[in-house]
């Protein structure tokens, strides 16, 4: 009994380091762009057992350095409640565990936030441990940063192909362009990639780009 004890205080000793830890990091990146993430680190520690050459793209920008169009394309096609949740979009949750029991399963349910807090400190994989500390994490992310901040660092670090993180090197490595110039097709076409950016390509993404500009108009955008 006195281990089981001890194995736990250590646990929630190693816990609140850790969610400690992320709480400095968090307040960094209120002013300051990562230096790498948690899932760029998984990715390239996977590579090493591929053969195909891992080139690491990553350039994160300003939000001026980002196109008007961008973010409202990635909110469309990622999160319509962005604005109105606060880090746990509850809806979108309910509306996926009726999908699933019946027998479905069309839609995600991870808001933006939840996303960013996987990318800066967490990894791919999932399971019900990375979504125990998702939970805190979203709620810290939340509490420390503002909803234009979180989105910019989103748009920052997310995968958008294989080595490919951010808007700015997603637009030169698919568009020869910068994210600061991207148009309102092209934004929406990244946007598309962001479920499944490793297998996607915008140019095969037409249909569904379509869609998230449907969505842009009926958002006011």
């Amino acid at each position: 009994m006195n281990v089981l004890r001890s194995v736990l205080k250590w646990l929630l000793i190693a816990l609140a380091a850790y969610l400690g830890v992320c709480t400095v990091l968090l307040i960094l990146f209120t002013w300051v762009e990562p230096l790498f993430t948690t899932v760029q680190a998984q990715r390239a520690v996977e590579s090493l057992f591929e053969s195909e050459p891992y080139d690491f793209q990553y350039e994160p920008v300003e939000r001026s350095g980002l196109s008007e169009h961008l973010p409202h394309a990635v909110v469309a096609a990622e999160d319509t409640r962005f604005y109105e949740h606060n880090g746990i979009d509850w809806e979108a949750v309910g509306k996926a565990v009726e999908e699933m029991q019946e027998g479905e399963r069309r839609r995600g349910a991870s808001s933006i936030t939840q996303q960013l807090a996987k990318n800066l400190f967490l990894t791919t994989h999932s399971n019900w441990i990375r979504k125990g500390f998702e939970v805190p994490l979203t709620h810290l992310t939340e509490l420390i940063l503002s909803k234009e901040r979180i989105l910019t660092l989103y748009l920052n670090v997310v995968e958008l192909d294989r080595g490919v993180y951010g808007a700015e090197a997603a637009a030169q490595h698919y568009f020869g362009t910068s994210a600061a110039s991207l148009s309102r097709w092209q934004s929406a076409s990244l946007a598309a990639l962001l479920p499944a950016p490793r297998t996607r390509s915008p140019h095969n993404m037409q249909q569904y780009a379509s869609t998230i500009l449907g969505r842009m108009k009926t958002m006011g955008w």
